[in-house]
């Protein structure tokens, strides 16, 4: 089996640019794709060039843009640029979230539709024109949350901007079937990034960690090979939500 599975392929990756986006851009540029590493804003510029220099000194293509994904013409100027610049769309990845923990009676309404503006609209456009631009072949994976498969309080907008993502793939699958296209979501647990320990206290961190394996909190390196395989040799799991947790939870 080649060790380069990738080879000749092109993956746009949304919020590819740090934490479990930046390692899955590298992944998937070590098995040989090219790859855009879209990030979000300013801030997220310099860890995306990083990104991008790190493919590059590894002999791989890449590419930084930035959009804002809540738009619909930005996301269809992601896809326009991978096209333009590398001449296809083989992997469409979208790892962009925003996460809020708060109880249900203290969101407000814009709260509650920034994250549905960013975890539910762009992630069904964002496959929309996955589905409208991609070879046959093509993968396209997005991340979930493990959360979907929990009973706990205080994530309650959050979870529920993600709970659209396993209907849209259920649904896309099937459409997308006859182009051999898969479309998955991948639903982590807890994951020991800046993402999650920006939500909560030393306290929530033991409480959640002691819930998976080991009593740790999960690793960014044990959910990037598992979108690295469904975007090559998975190919053949198709529609489904990937719970990838150290037992945190399930259903």
């Amino acid at each position: 089996m080649t060790t380069q599975p990738l080879l000749g392929k092109v993956a746009l990756v949304a919020g590819g640019a740090k934490n479990l986006g930046g390692l899955i851009s590298r992944s998937l540029a070590d098995a040989g794709a090219a790859v855009l590493v879209h990030y979000n804003s300013p801030a997220s510029r310099e860890a995306a060039e990083a990104t991008v220099s790190a493919i590059q000194q590894s002999g791989g293509k890449a590419l930084a843009l930035q959009a804002d994904l809540t738009g619909v013409q930005e996301i269809r100027r992601l896809f326009d640029t991978a096209i333009h610049q590398f001449g296809r769309v083989d992997i469409a990845i979208n790892t962009a979230g925003k996460v809020l923990k708060k109880p249900i009676t203290d969101t407000t309404e814009a709260e509650f539709d920034e994250l549905f503006a960013l975890n539910a609209k762009a992630a069904y456009f964002f496959v929309q024109e996955a589905g409208r631009r991609l070879e046959r072949d093509g993968k396209i994976i997005s991340i979930a949350t493990s959360l979907l498969a929990a009973f706990t309080g205080h994530y309650s907008a959050y979870a529920a901007s993600k709970a659209p993502l396993e209907h849209l793939v259920r649904a896309a699958a099937k459409e997308l079937a006859s182009r051999n296209i898969s479309v998955n979501n991948v639903a982590p647990g807890p994951l020991d990034t800046p993402f999650f320990h920006g939500q909560e206290s030393p306290e929530s961190v033991a409480y959640l960690s002691a819930a998976s394996m080991n009593g740790q909190l999960g690793d960014i390196r044990d959910i990037a090979p598992i979108v690295r395989f469904l975007a090559t040799e998975g190919w053949w799991i198709n529609g489904q939500t990937l719970f990838a947790n150290g037992a945190f939870a399930t259903r």
